[in-house]
């Protein structure tokens, strides 16, 4: 069975319900302390190419779980009265996971234009991420 709506079409979609940083608005806001950095991209990819230095690791596939307090998989830092900034490889993900905890209510959450290859791109503060011993 074909698919309706493809992944580009949810993107755009969810693009004009939230806010979209800029990478220099992000930047401003990486020593704000009310500010939370959210990499939601895959473990392999915070080994392979660091992450936004400061920044916190929620995978993709457990956000939703780790926001919601009546979870069992809930993590006190989505807890706080804070503003969430997201990101993704190229803020597609980014942009989906942002729209999806809007709609469990949180209004204090956006995500960054171009995700962390545009962050790369533009030499901001990047920190390795180790493997972790098996």
């Amino acid at each position: 069975m074909p698919i309706t709506v493809g992944v580009k079409a949810l993107v755009a979609a969810a693009e004009k319900a939230i806010k979209t940083l800029s990478l220099d608005e992000a930047n401003a806001l990486l020593t704000d302390d009310n500010t939370v950095f959210v990499d939601i991209r895959d473990i392999r990819e915070l080994h392979r190419e660091g992450k936004i230095a400061g920044a916190i690791h929620a995978p993709r596939g457990m956000l939703e779980f780790w926001v919601d307090p009546d979870s069992p998989y809930h993590r006190e830092v989505f807890a706080q009265d804070k503003t969430y900034v997201l990101y993704c490889a190229s803020a597609w993900r980014s942009a989906l996971a942002a729209q999806a905890l809007q709609h469990m209510g949180m209004d204090n959450v956006c995500h960054i234009a171009g995700g962390f290859t545009a962050w790369k791109a533009a030499d901001l503060a990047i920190e390795p991420v180790a493997a972790k011993a098996p």
